[in-house]
């Protein structure tokens, strides 16, 4: 017999109460004042009923947490599933904008870099020009000069002229006859 106010180990591994705290009881046949100790022991089936319903309680109980964890989970993918599209739509939308803009800006740098080279080609076409208008007076004015003047006692003058971009030169020929 077990002691009291000690908790036995069960079979199964749980600790219950065997034995409920020593009283005194008077009265009844009970002069001397003497301790009576009462052991309350519950049966292996009150014991085996115990275990399924606390059994039961737990299943119930880990039933219930996995229906609410599978709520919060499906409210959580929905949520998610809205994130991600909505994300994915503003990605594509800012992906949009992102080559508007570059092509705008590419358009833009077309249209200045044409500009400036269609500047620099009038400006260097106008120049050329400028120059062999001047290389053409000159010409002229020579040609001019040497036709009028008449010199006897000089040989004949043959010229040759080779106009360039940046130049001019003139092949004088002096030929006596």
């Amino acid at each position: 017999m077990e002691q009291p106010g000690r908790l036995s180990k069960h079979r199964e591994g749980h600790h219950m109460e065997n034995c409920l705290e020593p009283r005194r009881f008077k009265g009844s046949g009970q002069t001397d004042g003497n301790l009576i100790l009462i052991v309350i022991e519950d049966s292996e089936e009150e014991i085996r009923l115990k275990q399924q319903q606390q059994q039961q309680k737990k299943e119930k109980n880990t039933k219930e947490r996995i229906k609410a964890a599978k709520k919060i989970q499906d409210w959580w993918r929905g949520t998610l599933g809205l994130d991600r599209s909505v994300l994915v739509e503003t990605d594509q939308e800012m992906d949009r904008l992102r080559q508007k803009k570059r092509r705008a800006a590419l358009i833009s740098y077309a249209h200045t870099e044409r500009a400036v080279v269609q500047l620099q080609s009038l400006v260097r076409m106008w120049h050329i020009h400028w120059r062999y208008c001047q290389v053409l007076n000159a010409i002229y004015i020579i040609q001019y000069r040497w036709q009028c003047h008449n010199c006897q006692t000089c040989a004949l003058l043959r010229g040759h002229c080779v106009v360039t971009a940046t130049h001019l030169q003139f092949h004088i020929e002096i030929i006596n006859p």
